[in-house]
């Protein structure tokens, strides 16, 4: 499972540094299937509610969104710290 968060983690900072765009972080994200799998069904729901306004978000300018492009991506950041901890709290034979 440490990869699959290395890997949203290096998401996240290449989204940040404008190295990816926001459609393929959505996907990138919404790849993750047997990390989101092995949370609690909430979690997705979570993550798809945050990439779902990210997406809405990038389809205006700045001012003219009320989605704030910064603050869902500190949100993601946060889902994903919590995402490692429930992780980290799995039984090994869990983590594939």
């Amino acid at each position: 499972m440490l990869k699959f968060i290395e890997e949203l983690q290096q998401s996240l900072q290449d989204l940040s540094a404008e190295q990816i765009n926001i459609t393929l972080f959505c996907k990138i994200w919404r790849g993750q299937t047997k990390l989101l799998i092995a949370l609690p069904p909430q979690f997705r729901e979570v993550m798809e509610n945050l990439l779902s306004r990210l997406e809405s978000g990038s389809l205006f300018t700045e001012e003219s969104c009320s989605f704030s492009q910064e603050d869902l991506i500190a949100q993601l950041r946060m889902w994903l710290d919590k995402a490692n901890a429930a992780v980290t709290r799995l039984p090994p034979g869990e983590i594939v």
